[in-house]
């Protein structure tokens, strides 16, 4: 394949470049990918996790939090207990009630 690159205009050069540097970097997610794959295969050959060996540590999956208090005004309105608190929540407190008042 012959690309005569002098009768190209200035638009068809910078797609064409567009579309090398898009192919490159495919190429490399493709070898770094199928790369990763055969070391965590012989890791476990071995009987190890490639976490394991190479000190990395396993990341931890996160569930999110489940809401523990609804706003007397507007039940769909939670909040989880955790962070800031919503300014209903802190409102309500004001006027005497109690966090055990609007438990879910």
């Amino acid at each position: 394949m012959s690309i005569d690159f002098h009768s190209l205009s200035l638009k068809e050069l910078k797609d064409i470049q567009s579309q090398v540097a898009k192919a490159i970097a495919s190429f490399e997610d493709r070898v770094k990918k199928k790369a990763l794959a055969e070391l965590h295969e012989k890791a476990r050959e071995l009987g190890f996790s490639l976490e394991e060996l190479t000190g990395t540590p396993v990341a931890r999956k996160r569930t999110p939090s489940s809401a523990k208090y609804a706003n007397p005004a507007n039940p769909t309105d939670t909040w989880t207990g955790r962070g800031r608190k919503p300014r209903w929540f802190a409102e309500a407190l004001a006027k005497g009630k109690r966090p055990e008042d609007m438990a879910i």
